[in-house]
């Protein structure tokens, strides 16, 4: 394992830790009968019935996985 000749400084460390930026999640807008809904793109999502129970996951309109 690699180790440091010398300790960084407090400033070195904060300049350096300051660039790690968190990105905003990327949000797939679509409407399904009649409501706006906003999902992540490439995932399974959840069918439900009119009661609000999840059946199963669906992808690309396929069932791949029983919830």
């Amino acid at each position: 394992m690699a180790v440091p000749k010398r300790k960084q400084s407090r400033s070195n460390t904060h300049a350096r830790r300051s660039q790690w930026k968190a990105t905003p999640v990327q949000l797939v807008k679509s409407i399904e009968n009649g409501k706006t809904v906003y999902s992540l793109p490439h995932r399974a999502k959840v069918v439900e019935d009119s009661a609000g129970t999840p059946l199963y996951l669906e992808y690309k309109g396929r069932r791949v996985a029983d919830a």
